[in-house]
């Protein structure tokens, strides 16, 4: 019976993501290039670690550089702010750094490209996790899905350092004549390392075009004073919350599965901060709660006519059960199915 080596294995899945992503165009452009990036990594690594084609060890460092810059970009595109071709150039200096350190990386210096990639992977690793550590709702991950893209990019963050850490292991390793863990430690970091970006296909986001998804001075800090508030902060707040409530309300903006709080922003022509600022502070709680409160309260009307629980979820913004289940658990204190059997009892 044929077993694959599981880098090779874990390629084939990120490989098939990537076609997914290119054929159906439901996520990031950046996707599919991060997805395929890993998936070559992951072919290579089992080519020259299972299959011994020796030939192609000085290629890795070169393809294993591509992976973390092209995750922190897809993660700024998908969550944040898609990258402007400018900003977007000192990225490439990373697979570029790690060619020139695999020619250079002989003799006393045979430590270098490994140096190379704990860096990077450590260096965008924790850009990764401060980013969306710091940011309550990211501004272009779908509402609906609550804390879940957060925290799966904050898996990602911590896979590309478990990646650097790998990497030191191996180059403790070699300096202390236990080569032979190479392969293994290669093996299982690389692969849980890799398997942690494939999660990103749960959650990727259709965001639209910058001008589409961005407000109005969208990554600026909204002044506010320290201490107590003033009578113009409080009032400013109250007439955003009124105008939020009609769109969501009145509007039915709340209804729009692909909601983020960077098209929310734009709608209501005000910087994304001082959106979720204000809601923050006259709610007491986040974005996404805020929005899924008015879904599952429509969702109620809905279970209350007679209709069905898949039916109202469709029909108030969810796309996944699970996620639907818990707001409404959250908002009502009831599962869907128990209120609506209570509500068509009464």
């Amino acid at each position: 019976m044929l077993v694959l080596p599981i880098p090779l294995a874990v390629a084939l899945v990120l490989a098939f993501l990537a076609c997914r992503f290119v054929l159906l165009r439901d996520g990031p452009s950046l996707f599919p290039l991060l997805l395929g990036a890993a998936a070559l990594q992951g072919t290579l690594i089992s080519l020259v670690q299972h299959y011994g084609i020796a030939a192609l060890q000085p290629v890795l460092p070169v393809t294993a550089s591509l992976v973390p810059p092209l995750a922190y970009l897809a993660f700024r595109q998908a969550a944040i702010r898609a990258p402007a071709l400018p900003g977007a150039l000192p990225h490439v200096a990373a697979p570029l750094a790690a060619a020139l350190a695999v020619p250079l990386g002989q003799g006393a210096l045979q430590w270098l490209p490994d140096a190379a990639l704990v860096a990077l992977y450590a260096g965008y690793g924790a850009a990764i996790l401060y980013q969306a550590r710091g940011r309550e709702d990211l501004p272009l991950a779908r509402l609906e899905a609550g804390h879940l893209p957060r925290r799966i990019w904050q898996a990602v963050g911590a896979s590309l350092l478990l990646s650097a850490v790998s990497d030191t292991a191996i180059a403790i390793a070699l300096m202390s004549g236990e080569a032979w863990l190479r392969p293994l430690v290669v093996s299982l970091t690389s692969s849980l390392a890799l398997l942690a970006v494939g999660l990103l296909g749960l959650v990727a986001a259709r965001p639209g075009s910058v001008g589409e998804d961005e407000g109005p001075d969208s990554d600026e800090a909204v002044p506010r004073e320290t201490g107590a508030e003033s009578g113009a902060d409080i009032e400013a707040d109250k007439e955003l919350m009124a105008r939020l409530g009609a769109l969501l309300d009145q509007g039915g903006a709340c209804l729009d599965p692909d909601l983020t709080l960077a098209r929310l922003a734009r709608r209501l022509h005000v910087p994304m901060k001082q959106l979720s600022a204000a809601i923050n502070r006259t709610q007491g709680e986040n974005v996404s709660r805020h929005v899924n409160g008015y879904r599952i309260r429509h969702a109620c009307k809905l279970l209350a006519e007679g209709h069905g629980v898949t039916a109202a979820m469709l029909a108030s913004g969810f796309n996944t059960k699970s996620n639907f289940n818990r707001e409404f658990l959250r908002v009502t204190g009831e599962t869907p199915s128990a209120y609506r059997a209570r509500v068509s009892a009464g």
